[in-house]
C-alpha cells in the first residue's frame, strides 16, 4: 500500500492516477489479463483508464453499449462478479468478445471518491471461476486505498484550479476595469462559449497577459 500511495499521490492529475492505479492493480492480482478503472464524474463522461491492449475489445464494447459488469458495479455500488463470462446470460453481448479474447471471469469493485464520482474498477481472468477469496480481498483492499487517495489528489486538483482562476479573475478586472463579480462571469460564459473548463480559459488568459507583458 506504501508503493500504491506514493505512485497515486505523485501523479499529474487524476487521469495519470488512474492509469497508474490499473497498472497497480494488474500485476498486484496474480492471473489478471487487464485491468480497467472506469470514474464517472457530473455531467461528463466517464473517464477510462486500462493496464494494456489485452482484452481491449471486451472494455470498448462494454462502454460502448453502456452496459456490463463495471458499469453495474459503478451504478449499483455493490461488487459485482462473472465468473463464466463466455456463457453469462446477464450480457449476452459481451460473450462473444470474451471468448475471442480469451477473458473467462470478470470482477468489478464499485469505486467511490468522496461522494463526487462513482466508478469500478474491473480485473479481466483467463481462467473460469473469478479470484481466489485472497486475492478478491486484496484487490478490494487496493480499491479501498486508492479512493483514499483519489479524493486527496482531487482535492489538490481542486485547489489548484480555484488559485488559477482566481489569478485570471484578477487579469481581467485589470484589463476591463471591471468588478469582481463580473470577471468570473466573463470566466464562465468564456468557458461556456469555447466547450472548455474554468481553468483552461484560466490558463490560457493567464499565458496570454504574460506575453504581452514580455512584448
Amino acid at each position: 500500500m506504501h508503493e500504491l500511495t506514493a505512485r497515486l499521490l505523485g501523479a499529474d492529475d487524476v487521469p495519470q492516477a488512474l492509469d497508474r492505479l490499473a497498472a497497480f492493480a494488474a500485476g498486484a492480482i496474480t492471473g489478471t489479463v487487464r485491468c480497467s478503472v472506469a470514474l464517472i464524474g457530473e455531467g461528463g463522461p466517464p473517464v477510462v483508464a486500462a493496464s494494456g491492449t489485452a482484452a481491449k475489445a471486451l472494455d470498448d464494447l462494454e462502454y460502448a453499449g453502456g452496459d456490463g459488469p463495471g458499469l453495474e458495479a459503478a451504478r449499483t455500488r455493490a461488487l459485482v462478479t462473472a465468473p463464466d463470462l463466455q456463457s453469462d446470460p446477464r450480457w449476452p453481448r459481451l460473450a462473444e468478445c470474451a471468448r475471442s479474447e480469451g477473458v473467462h471471469s470478470v470482477v468489478a469493485i464499485p469505486l467511490d471518491v468522496q461522494r463526487s464520482s462513482v466508478g469500478a474498477l474491473s480485473l479481466f481472468v483467463a481462467t473460469p471461476g473469478g479470484l481466489d477469496p485472497e486475492l478478491l480481498l486484496t484487490a478490494m483492499a487496493i480499491v479501498n486505498q486508492a479512493e483514499l487517495l483519489l479524493g486527496e489528489l482531487g482535492r489538490r486538483e481542486g485547489l489548484r484550479e480555484g488559485a488559477t482562476v482566481d489569478r485570471a479573475a484578477g487579469v481581467i478586472i485589470a484589463q476591463r476595469g471591471c468588478g469582481v463579480q463580473e470577471a468570473y462571469t466573463v470566466l464562465r460564459e468564456t468557458a461556456q462559449r469555447l466547450g472548455l473548463d474554468r481553468r483552461a480559459v484560466a490558463e490560457r488568459l493567464i499565458a496570454a497577459a504574460a506575453r504581452n507583458a514580455e512584448a
